[in-house]
């Protein structure tokens, strides 16, 4: 497995080694939460949202400034994902 490249590193321009998609009220306490908890203490800079960011608005301007600094995304689909608006604007933004 080839390793991320650090966020430390002077070449580098991203904040965010890892940014996490994912439905909060699906995954949020199981395995997104294990998922971002083994990245951070792998070392792996990890953007998680904010559990009080306001469901069902359109996608906040520091969620796509996270997507644009992050070297890559982890999209976890799950049951009520591809319900969510935010959502699929979120997987929008990281397919752009």
């Amino acid at each position: 497995m080839l390793p991320l490249p650090s966020t430390s590193s002077p070449i580098s321009r991203k904040k965010y080694d890892v940014f996490l998609s994912f439905r909060g009220e699906d995954t949020r306490n199981n395995f997104t939460g294990h998922l971002y908890d083994a990245l951070k203490s792998s070392g792996i800079v990890t953007f998680r949202d904010d559990p009080k960011l306001d469901a069902g608005e359109e996608i906040a301007p520091e969620l796509s400034k996270a997507i644009q600094q992050s070297w890559c995304s982890v999209i976890i689909f799950s049951k009520t994902y591809a319900f969510s608006g935010w959502c699929l604007e979120e997987l929008a933004e990281i397919v752009q």
